[in-house]
């Protein structure tokens, strides 16, 4: 059970950034944009890095394929976006500070979780390709 229950949070932990990359992409102009109004630097290299994390790191942890590693960066991306983009400590125009302390707060689960994914990525669990002793 413990398998089948590691297996599903792992599907989800990736689905979780593969989704907000992918829009990331679609919405393109957008994300720039509120990335640009929480002076975040750099947007026109950070926001594709981040895309290639997400999806590159989403469909990593699906396939569970080097779960620890990406599991870390992942979890170093949330930790970073958190202080970034979910800054409920600095007031902005148009912006909900309680949503974003919502988030916020949510990034930190999901950080967790991901630091629990990291030291269990040896736990028997479904993946595509079983790595090697």
């Amino acid at each position: 059970m413990d398998n089948i229950a590691i297996t599903f949070g792992r599907l989800l932990l990736g689905l979780y950034f593969l989704i907000p990359g992918i829009t990331k992409i679609t919405g393109y102009a957008a994300t720039a944009e509120y990335m640009t109004l929480h002076n975040i630097p750099m947007v026109g290299v950070l926001l594709p890095i981040t895309i290639v994390l997400q999806v590159g790191g989403g469909l990593s942890l699906m396939a569970g394929h080097l779960i620890k590693p990406v599991a870390l960066v992942l979890a170093a991306l949330t930790l970073a976006i958190n202080v970034g983009m979910h800054d409920f400590w600095v007031t902005y125009s148009d912006v909900d500070t309680a949503h974003e302390l919502q988030n916020f707060i949510k990034n930190l689960g999901i950080f967790a979780g991901l630091l629990v994914l990291a030291s269990a990525h040896e736990v028997d669990q479904w993946r595509l390709q079983r790595s090697k002793p």
